[in-house]
């Protein structure tokens, strides 16, 4: 008497499990495509700039030292030997405004920033270099130094004032900080009294996706300013205050040398990104393909809610439907998520997502009219469906909560199914269905 029951319930978990193949390849689809706005925007940075870090500008001191030491014949002499002493500036003050270009290859997009700064600070080198009196130091060279993660990216050929007098950058760091960069040569450093450094420069850098500054002074204070409206600020440093809004951002750091370590940051680099920054990312406000590819993960769910709809309208209404049916609203559910990948590479991902949702519901409400040989009871599937739409949407809005509402929809479709078939005698359903649906 069960037998009948028992295939229709195989052929749905089978139809179910079929659909898991168009459904990964739309995945596959969507991961192909985000694949290559991944490399578009490689591409783009290859032929402009990528990421920047910025490093300073800090004070290196290269000197020579005599020390003594012991040769192969025991006896002692003297050598001179080059070492290079790295001094934080005592006060580094960085402001300037970055604005955003979108740049397109085909359907694909990436976001360069072209920032304008203006650089300022002061460095002191103190008596003896601050070290030990038994160091014999002969004599030292003091060095402005400037990390930059992408040289490529340094739009201007900046005049560096220090003391008044006018410098330009060359390139090389000396090892003095993580990757690349440039420095300026500011002379030799009188042993006895030591130095002190007052320097400003402009510098137009060009980056893209993200910018990284090391507040390598001993109180750094950032200012920046953007006309673009969707900043992730990241780091290790947060601004102290922030402006977001339609217009874009304005923001302000303030760094003590007591909350940073200047080794680390000597250390940081676009290729260490976990040294010690504050970062802004000019992020994209809506990605796509992410959210097309965690709304085709739900893809599953919402078949086996429709199929499990569709099962109870047999059951209850004593309806006929063949798996054939299932199978195409399976498809017709599954399409879906390939009309949004299509449509959000054009639109807006709201619009898109609206139009996709539209026509699918229509197409089933449609067809199941016909199906079901009721208009009602095709419009009341459709707006089942629409319903379920809704709620995806919701979850891709709002991530935080996204498993917290498929909870609920879960236990809502459950605590239905269990309501609707409380009073049904599932042992007798065999021979009672057999004219109907089942």
């Amino acid at each position: 008497m069960q037998k009948k029951l028992f295939q229709k319930l195989a052929a749905i978990a089978v139809l179910s499990l079929l659909l898991l193949i168009p459904l990964s390849l739309i995945e596959g689809q969507i991961a192909g495509r985000s694949a290559r706005q991944a490399e578009v925007m490689r591409n783009i940075a290859e032929s402009a700039a990528g990421a920047q870090t910025l490093i300073g500008p800090v004070l290196a001191v290269r000197y020579h030292e005599r020390v003594e030491r012991r040769g192969k014949d025991e006896t002692m002499h003297h050598e001179i030997v080059t070492r290079t002493e790295v001094l934080p500036p005592q006060r580094l003050d960085i402001g300037g405004e970055a604005r955003v270009e979108t740049r397109s290859r085909g359907l694909y997009r990436a976001r360069l920033y072209h920032l304008a700064l203006q650089i300022a600070g002061k460095a002191v080198v103190p008596p003896g270099l601050g070290l030990t009196s038994l160091r014999n130091i002969v004599d030292a060279q003091a060095i402005l130094v400037l990390g930059v993660a992408d040289p490529r990216g340094v739009d201007n050929d900046p005049e560096v004032s220090v003391n008044g007098r006018a410098h330009r950058f060359a390139t090389g760091t000396f090892g003095v900080v993580a990757g690349q960069g440039v420095h300026v040569p500011l002379g030799p450093v009188d042993l006895a009294t030591g130095g002190s450094f007052e320097f400003a420069l402009p510098l137009n850098l060009t980056g893209s996706e993200r910018l990284a500054i090391a507040p390598a002074g001993n109180a750094t204070t950032v200012t920046l300013k953007s006309d673009w409206p969707h900043p992730s600020f990241q780091g290790r440093f947060l601004p102290t205050t922030r402006t977001v809004g339609a217009a874009g951002f304005d923001a302000r750091w303030q760094v003590s040398h007591l909350a940073r370590s200047f080794d680390r940051v000597l250390k940081s680099s676009e290729a260490n990104p976990s040294g010690e920054t504050l970062d802004i990312s000019f992020m994209e406000p809506v990605n796509v393909y992410l959210k097309s590819e965690r709304a085709v993960k739900y893809g599953l769910l919402f078949v086996v809610l429709t199929f499990a709809a569709f099962f109870l309208t047999e059951v209850l209404r004593r309806l006929a439907i063949h798996p054939l049916q299932y199978l195409l609203v399976g498809l017709a559910l599954a399409i879906f998520f390939l009309l949004l990948i299509a449509l959000s590479e054009h639109l807006s991902f709201a619009l898109a997502y609206g139009i996709s949702a539209t026509a699918c519901v229509t197409l089933i409400g449609t067809y199941l009219s016909g199906a079901l040989g009721s208009r009602w009871r095709g419009a009341a599937f459709g707006a089942g469906i629409a319903a379920l739409y809704g709620v995806l949407y919701g979850v891709l809005l709002s991530e935080d909560n996204a498993l917290l509402m498929g909870a609920l929809l879960l236990f809502a479709a459950l605590g239905a199914s269990m309501l609707a078939t409380r009073r049904i005698d599932w042992y007798g359903i065999g021979g009672g269905a057999a004219e109907g649906g089942l």
